[in-house]
């Protein structure tokens, strides 16, 4: 997949974080990267050369980081609207 598709797609998924060049996932959306962990909650950060997914699990801030070359799929999950 094209780093410009990607970039797209993680675009819709989210808005921006006021005030920094992150972007906090929708209402009510998860994503999941490579069939791997489906994230909810979570604030991306879009880099030129990778992704940072940061999520607060347990009191702990966690980041994954995916290279935009490594990503093969991106699955977004949202409830059907009436």
């Amino acid at each position: 997949m094209q780093k410009g598709t990607l970039e797209k797609i993680f675009e819709y998924a989210s808005m921006p974080l006021h005030g920094t060049l992150s972007r906090k996932l929708r209402k009510n959306l998860k994503i999941q990267v490579n069939e791997g962990a489906v994230y909810e909650a979570a604030v991306l950060f879009l880099g030129d050369d990778f992704i940072r997914i940061t999520e607060e699990k347990e009191g702990l801030s966690m980041n994954t980081y995916y290279n935009w070359e490594d990503i093969s799929s991106v699955r977004t999950y949202s409830p059907i609207e009436d």
